[in-house]
Order: structure tokens, then C-alpha cells, then sequence
């Protein structure tokens, strides 16, 4: 059975998350916490010994293309559009005083 989770647990959590709780929500995450570890408690029970263990539920290898550039430097267009341009980059606003 897993740990049972206590009042000092229960601040603990609750100072790391930063959380303000009353006393009755203090119970229901107790509670919720609580069923949590005894889930996970269950799965342990759990015969795994022929699972073969693995990252993905997929066999799929690499399926993304390869990073090649097909459309080339098309700055001087992209430049084209631009409301102002100052040596080949944007020219914007100052925004930080």
C-alpha cells in the first residue's frame, strides 16, 4: 500500500506550489493525492517481466525529413516589405527606455 499522505506532507506540497488552501481543500487534495499513489501502487502489481521496455508506444524510427533549405535567402523580398529597412534588417521603434 503506498504511503498514506499526512498533514505535513500536505503543507509541504502546498508551500512548494505556492498554494493558499483552506482546511476542506486541504482534505480534497489529500484525498486526490491519496488516490493517486494508490494507483500507481496497482500498476506496480502489474506483470511487466515479457514487456519489452521502450520510449514510444510506435516503432516508427526518425520519421521527420531532413532540415534541407529548398527555398533558399529570400531577404531582399522579404525586405520588400518591410515599412523601414536599415542594412539589410528590419528597422523597428525602440521599445525598450
Amino acid at each position: 500500500m503506498a504511503k498514506q499522505i499526512d498533514d505535513e506532507t500536505m503543507e509541504n506540497v502546498c508551500i512548494l506550489a505556492k498554494l493558499s488552501l483552506t482546511e476542506e481543500e486541504k482534505e480534497k487534495a489529500k484525498k486526490d493525492m491519496q488516490e493517486m499513489l494508490d494507483y500507481v501502487d496497482k500498476l506496480d502489481e502489474l506483470d511487466t517481466s515479457g514487456v519489452e521496455p521502450m520510449s514510444h508506444i510506435f516503432g516508427d524510427q526518425n520519421v521527420f525529413r531532413e532540415d534541407v533549405v529548398t527555398n533558399g535567402d529570400n531577404s531582399k523580398e522579404m525586405l520588400a516589405n518591410a515599412p523601414k529597412a536599415k542594412e539589410g534588417q528590419y528597422q523597428v521603434p525602440k521599445t525598450i527606455g
